[in-house]
């Protein structure tokens, strides 16, 4: 007798979507995954803030931060096996508590990755500038420039044809960049160490303690804000398994990369943390972690300060130049990926309009998916680039954290519901597909409980909004998560109206036609 029954052994037999399927390897998925979260990126851009927030407890919290990461990537894990379905936390989310659930959980990968095109393009339009004219350039000094907009355009454009044209196009390019990335952190950190244990180290440096790695000193509202700042360094390794359908063995590989992913992650950043904060201190002045004249971009001025003012050191430093731009590109176009695979996977299901599921025949990827990802991410930085009162962009960024801790929380969550019937069976489905992943969806709702509450306080922003008439100050971060949901309660509407049938748990269960599940009683 075929039934559907939370925790039964599902047959494998998910729609075919059209992918290319065991286009990646191992390597190339964990390549994707380390890629998708920038680790030179994601450094320049929050590091002040960490350092800003826990002093020089920042490897502690970033070694603190990788603990629901990884609990969260074996929830992830555990329900590939199971379904491993490009759609990730939207069906899997669907299966275990119904397709609301589920298209709540699509749109907040959507609605992250898009918010952060915005900065990642303007990332990659300063940088272009900086690598051409040097680090004083007046066009990448100024984000606002229209020059800086014009590239960030041509950028997300550029990385949209890539991911249009296959996803082996797209890891050989990705193998590329973050190979360069890698190296280039690694000679940044240690020739930043060689310097502090010289016989005459910079002014401002630090001796490397293991008070660092202390709990001791630490404030709980500090620790919590670094902990919500970490979350977005270390997003984006579940690109590995938004890419399951075209990886060989889909079943166990994608999973396998994205724990790898996280574990590789906590290494690099652990190391050029360290180096870092050794080498510049967290002073205010020249190139310590808290000068806010380098807030949004500290490995540039760090690099110039380690590798000095030789020509060796004029060249590594434009190296490094290079390093964050490659990683804004990799990031660019790992974030397209998901997002199309996600929606690809939505429309497959009948939870958004047929059209995003075309492939195109050739390339074997999602054709209208992509192109819309990259032109709604053109839409979005566009006015926020034009916007003069504040930094929206950032508040962006900050904002994706709510997102991002809403829907990893829900996969490991969905992984325990899942699989509930069998959690008692071995200790291995106990810890694997229960305790761990459920300790990792526990911490990430509490972190984004408490960036909620944050979020809303007006001085916590760079943009602010006054409600007329009351004079209240709400934050911009606030008011870009709010407007995300509101447009993602619109899309639920919209589509519970024009395609009822996903929104009956039957589609999902025992009619499917997508994907059946069967056991003998």
């Amino acid at each position: 007798m075929a039934i559907f029954s939370p925790g039964l052994r599902p047959a494998e037999q998910p729609r075919e979507k059209g992918l290319k399927t065991g286009a990646l390897g191992l390597v190339s998925s964990v390549v994707m995954g380390m890629a998708s979260t920038a680790p030179a990126y994601s450094l320049a851009a929050t590091l002040f803030f960490v350092v800003a927030a826990v002093a020089l407890k920042s490897p502690l919290v970033t070694v603190l931060a990788f603990v629901p990461m990884l609990l969260c990537s074996i929830g992830f894990s555990e329900l590939n096996k199971a379904d491993p379905d490009c759609g990730t936390t939207f069906i899997w989310g669907a299966r275990a508590f119904g397709p609301r659930t589920g298209w709540a959980g699509g749109w907040a990968v959507v609605a992250s990755d898009i918010l952060v095109m915005a900065s990642l393009a303007q990332v990659a339009g300063q940088y272009v500038f900086f690598l051409v004219q040097g680090p004083n350039s007046a066009i990448g000094t100024n984000p606002a420039s229209g020059w800086v907009l014009l590239v960030g355009i041509v950028w997300i454009l550029s990385m949209t044809y890539i991911c249009y044209r296959g996803i082996e196009v797209s890891a050989r390019f990705q193998r590329v960049l973050l190979s360069i990335e890698i190296v280039m952190l690694l000679v940044m950190s240690v020739w930043a160490l060689v310097r502090v244990f010289g016989s005459h180290p910079p002014s401002g440096s630090l001796q490397p303690s293991l008070s660092w790695l202390s709990p001791s000193h630490l404030s709980f509202s500090a620790f919590v804000s670094g902990i919500i700042l970490m979350l977005f360094i270390y997003w984006g390794w579940d690109t590995a398994l938004s890419v399951n359908e075209e990886t060989a063995d889909k079943s166990k590989t994608p999973g396998r990369a994205g724990i790898i992913s996280t574990v590789l992650l906590l290494v690099t950043y652990v190391t050029v943390i360290i180096s870092v904060q050794a080498f510049c201190g967290i002073g205010a002045r020249g190139c310590g972690l808290t000068n806010p004249a380098h807030q949004f971009d500290v490995l540039s001025v760090t690099g110039g300060a380690i590798f000095g003012n030789s020509g060796l050191g004029t060249a590594l430093s434009r190296l490094l130049i290079l390093m964050v731009l490659s990683s804004a590109a990799a990031s660019t176009q790992t974030t397209i990926l998901p997002t199309a695979r996600t929606t690809l996977s939505m429309a497959a299901y009948g939870a958004l309009p047929e059209s995003f599921a075309k492939i195109h025949p050739k390339y074997l990827t999602p054709t209208v998916s992509t192109v819309v990802m990259g032109v709604a991410s053109v839409l979005l930085y566009i006015p926020l680039n034009y916007i003069s009162h504040g930094n929206p962009i950032a508040d962006a960024v900050t904002a994706i954290g709510l997102y991002i801790a809403f829907y990893y929380g829900l996969t490991a969550f969905s992984c325990v519901w899942y699989y509930r019937a069998t959690l008692t069976s071995s200790a291995w489905n106990l810890w694997m597909r229960g305790i761990l992943p459920g300790l990792g969806g526990l911490i990430m709702y509490a972190a984004g409980f408490y960036s909620l509450q944050s979020d809303w306080v007006a001085s916590n922003s760079y943009t602010t909004w006054t409600v007329p008439g009351l004079h209240w100050q709400i934050g911009g971060i606030f008011i870009i998560a709010a407007l995300s949901a509101v447009a993602g309660v619109l899309g639920f509407v919209f589509m519970r109206v024009a395609v009822p049938a996903y929104f009956r748990k039957e589609t999902l269960t025992r009619t499917s036609p997508v994907l059946a599940f069967s056991d003998e009683l």
